[in-house]
């Protein structure tokens, strides 16, 4: 059964979301060192319950179609194969499947109340 293991904040101002996090709970965010502008947000100490995320720049004005909310990660096997459940059940794939470079797999879907949720395959081979 896929498990939440990941969330995203996407912001408008991503040193300005940083901030604010860090302030209000004390997250720990760092940028990420990959290929493109991303953040890392560590929200307790390994060992602990719970999930990191990672926090990015908004695509798109906030119009009501762009994404204003955390956008939760499930773990699976394979996109491919998640991506066909999801429109089978009468969800839409609004991100088909990419690279996330050296980490895996990734897609967004949209469920049928309109909540967009992310899909990663874990493959460190991913380009």
């Amino acid at each position: 059964m896929p498990r939440v293991v990941h969330f995203e904040i996407h912001a408008d101002n991503p040193e300005r979301a940083a901030k604010f996090y860090t302030d209000s709970f004390g997250w720990k965010i760092q940028k990420w060192d990959g290929p493109v502008e991303y953040w890392l947000v560590m929200t307790g100490e390994p060992g602990q319950p719970g999930i990191n995320g990672g926090l990015m720049r908004r695509h798109g004005a906030v119009t009501g179609d762009s994404v204003i909310a955390f956008v939760c990660t499930l773990d699976v096997p394979s996109v491919d194969d998640y991506v066909k459940k999801v429109m089978a059940a009468g969800g839409t794939i609004v991100m088909p499947k990419s690279a996330v470079p050296g980490v895996g797999w990734m897609a967004y879907g949209k469920d049928t109340e309109g909540n967009i949720f992310g899909l990663m395959q874990e493959d460190p081979n991913a380009r």
